[in-house]
C-alpha cells in the first residue's frame, strides 16, 4: 500500500479562493475585513509568521495591520494596546503573536482580547463554547485539521481517532472538535504506557507534538489516514514533522507531508475567522453559505 499525499496548500488554495468572494461581497457593502496582529520583541520566527499572515490576508482582499511593540513593552501597556484595538470598529480580528517575551502573561493578554474578536479561538469563552459544541471561533490549526478531513471525504462520525498530545493549541481542542463531530476519541501524551498499541487502533491518527518523526510505519494502522501537525527543525536545517513520512505512507491510506500539510490550512482558518468576524459585523453571516462555517 502506498499512501495518497495530501496536498494542505491546495486544499487551503481552495478555502482561500472561497474567502475571496465572501471579502469581495463584505466589502460591496463598505467592510474590508481587518485583522490586526501584535507583535512584542522581535523574535525571527515570529516574524516569519507575522509576514506569513499579512501576505495572505492580503492576497484575498483583507487588510492586515501590524502592531510592532518594544520588548520592553510592560503587561499593563499591552493589555491596554490590546482593548485600544478591542474598541475599533475597524478591526475584525486580533491576534497576538506567540512567544511573548518574559515576564509577559499570556494568559491574561488572550483574555483581554474581546471574543468576538479572538480570532485565534483561545479566549476562554470561545473554549468553553468549543468543550459545549456551540459555535465558536475555534483554533485555527485543530479547524483546520478538521477541513482537510472534510475536504479528503474522511468520515469522523463513529471513527476511532487517536490525538497524540495534548496542548492548549492543538491536542485538547482537537479532541473536543473531535468528540462534537461524533468520533471516538483517544488521547496519547507523554505519559501514554505502550505508545504505538494505542496509535495502532486509530482509524485516523492525528499527531502534534513536536518530536521528529516519533511515529514510524508500524505504530499505523493499515489503511489509517494520518495527519501530522508537527513541525521540527533538524539540525541541518531541514523541517520534518512529528511523523516518518516515508515508513508512514508505506502502510496508511492518506498521510499529510511536512511542509505542505496542515500548516496552510492554520492561516486560511485565521482568515476565516476574521472574515467570518466582519460578517457579524455587517450582518451577513445567517445569509452566506459555505463550507467555512
Amino acid at each position: 500500500m502506498t499512501a495518497r499525499r495530501i496536498d494542505g496548500k491546495a486544499i487551503a488554495q481552495e478555502y482561500r479562493a472561497e474567502l475571496a468572494v465572501r471579502v469581495e461581497r463584505l466589502r460591496a457593502a463598505g467592510i474590508v475585513p481587518c485583522l490586526a496582529v501584535v507583535i512584542v520583541g522581535e523574535d525571527p520566527a515570529s516574524q516569519v509568521y507575522v509576514r506569513n499572515k499579512s501576505f495572505a490576508c492580503e492576497s484575498i482582499g483583507m487588510r492586515s495591520v501590524v502592531h510592532a511593540l518594544d520588548a520592553a513593552t510592560t503587561q499593563s501597556q499591552l493589555i491596554a494596546f490590546v482593548r485600544g484595538l478591542n474598541a475599533d470598529p475597524s478591526v475584525h480580528g486580533i491576534l497576538v503573536q506567540m512567544p511573548l517575551p518574559r515576564p509577559l502573561d499570556k494568559h491574561a493578554v488572550i483574555e483581554a482580547i474581546a471574543p468576538e474578536k479572538d480570532v485565534d479561538g483561545f479566549h476562554y469563552l470561545n473554549v468553553g463554547k468549543l468543550v459545549a459544541g456551540d459555535p465558536a471561533f475555534y483554533p485555527c490549526t485543530p479547524w483546520g485539521v478538521m477541513k482537510i478531513l472534510e475536504h479528503e471525504g474522511v468520515k469522523v462520525e463513529g471513527a476511532h481517532v487517536v490525538v497524540v498530545g495534548r496542548s492548549n493549541i492543538v491536542g485538547k481542542p482537537m479532541a473536543m472538535l473531535l468528540i462534537n463531530a461524533g468520533a471516538t476519541v483517544s488521547v496519547c501524551h507523554s505519559k501514554t504506557r505502550d505508545l504505538g498499541e494505542i496509535t495502532r487502533q486509530g482509524d485516523i491518527l492525528i499527531v502534534a507534538v513536536g518530536r521528529p518523526r516519533l511515529v514510524t510505519g508500524d505504530m499505523v494502522k493499515p489503511g489509517a489516514v494520518v495527519i501530522d501537525v508537527g513541525v521540527n527543525r533538524l539540525p541541518d536545517g531541514s523541517l520534518s514533522g512529528d511523523v516518518d513520512f516515508d515508513s508512514v505512507a508505506r502502510v496508511a491510506s492518506r498521510v499529510s507531508p511536512v511542509p505542505g500539510g496542515v500548516g496552510p490550512m492554520t492561516i486560511a482558518m485565521l482568515l476565516a475567522n476574521t472574515v467570518k468576524s466582519a460578517e457579524r459585523v455587517a450582518g451577513l453571516a445567517a445569509r452566506v453559505e459555505t463550507r467555512i462555517a
